[in-house]
């Protein structure tokens, strides 16, 4: 597989922002760009068609679930995961590092892999980086991402050290093994120390890789340490690669992602979020199942173009949360899905036009995240339990 990046707007002026456009075999994908995430080769509750209304031209699946059910030697004699679930533009396979090292209890690391037991029936399994590269190279994805040795927000510098040189050493075997197969990006680790982070990114530049990644973010970090390591790593990374940022996607994370030069994002919480009843607008969620919905006829966002939003009112899809009616998770995920696209569209619209940073400072001035205390909490509990078939 092949893949190519250029920028054609931005990186002048007091951001860094860019659009680009990351041209593979199977299309190209306009950045910034969110990527939907289908962990188990499937959008939860969308069809391919609808996910692809939403203006979403590249997915995610996760390489981990995948290996573990149905397989990917089953997917690769199925025509592999495209034909698998009927998704003809590009699709990058998550490696499941994170899923890997979210079974505490669960795994054993060495130099070699990790020697895990699968969260769906206790068997136990050793996964290396070859392995990993070769169940993407079975899925048939177009980008992949290497087995990557992820560590918690608050874990301390000797530790994140000793986990960004095994990600480096993983990284080189899992480009060995990588040949005529998938393109395999890599990953920037080095938990929230700058300097470490910026070592990193640096002895990673020096392997070309095909693109670059920034791991281990969103995960009980503070927002501000979140930015401080966007603005250690991306000055490091090469212009002319694509710079993903792995496992975000709050609207003002992709915001300020963009505003230091990240190209592309991915993240579970508009599909899980939406399954809740919470939705995004352009000023703050909302929680579609309060009682100050019951009789409202109008949108649930009447600034948006989904399917949702331009065929049902708000009282209508509150009527179907109160009752637990599952016309109402597909709306919801279709509309947060397309929130996060369309955001993406408006950025690269506004990058182009030389207008970002006023772009930027009007969505964050008038944009109401969810309460950071909930949001650590939040993160928290999803730390502490082993990662299923999430998306």
């Amino acid at each position: 597989m092949t893949i190519a990046f250029r920028t054609i707007a931005g990186n002048e002026g007091p951001t860094s922002a860019r659009a680009g456009v990351l041209s593979t075999d199977r299309g190209d994908v306009h950045t910034p760009a969110f990527m939907p995430v289908g962990t188990l080769a499937t959008v939860k509750s969308l069809l391919p068609e609808e996910v692809r209304a939403t203006g979403a031209g590249i997915l995610l699946v996760n390489a981990y679930h995948l290996f573990l059910r149905p397989g990917s030697d089953q997917v690769a004699a199925l025509g592999g995961v495209h034909r698998f679930m009927d998704w003809p533009g590009p699709i990058l396979s998550d490696s499941g590092g994170f899923q890997v090292f979210s079974l505490a209890n669960l795994r054993k690391l060495t130099d070699e892999g990790v020697v895990f037991r699968s969260h769906i029936d206790g068997s136990e399994h050793r996964y290396t980086p070859e392995l990993a590269v070769e169940v993407q190279c079975q899925l048939g994805v177009d980008i992949a991402m290497p087995l990557d040795h992820v560590v918690p927000g608050d874990t301390a510098s000797g530790p994140a050290r000793d986990a960004a040189e095994r990600t480096l050493r993983w990284f080189d075997r899992s480009q060995a093994a990588a040949a005529n197969g998938p393109a395999v990006f890599a990953i920037v680790q080095g938990g929230v120390d700058p300097e470490l982070r910026r070592w990193h990114a640096r002895e990673l530049v020096a392997r070309d890789a095909p693109g670059y990644a920034i791991g281990g973010l969103s995960v009980g970090e503070s927002k501000e340490d979140m930015h401080a390591m966007l603005d250690a790593v991306v000055p490091e990374l090469p212009r002319q690669k694509p710079r993903y940022l792995m496992g975000v996607g709050s609207p003002e994370d992709l915001v300020n992602g963009v505003a230091r030069g990240v190209d592309m994002f991915d993240c579970v919480l508009p599909t899980r979020l939406g399954r809740n009843g919470a939705l995004f607008t352009r000023t703050g969620r909302i929680n579609i199942a309060n009682a100050r919905f019951a009789l409202d006829p109008n949108p649930p966002d009447p600034e948006c173009d989904c399917l949702c939003c331009s065929r049902f009112s708000a009282a209508y899809l509150h009527h179907l949360f109160r009752n637990g009616e599952l016309l109402g998770y597909r709306l919801a995920t279709i509309h947060n899905v397309r929130t996060l696209v369309r955001l993406c569209e408006q950025m690269r619209i506004a990058i182009e036009a030389g207008a970002f940073d006023e772009f930027s400072r009007e969505f964050l001035a008038s944009y109401s995240p969810a309460d950071e205390g909930v949001r650590r909490q939040q993160q928290a509990q999803y730390r502490s339990r082993p990662r299923t078939t999430e998306s």
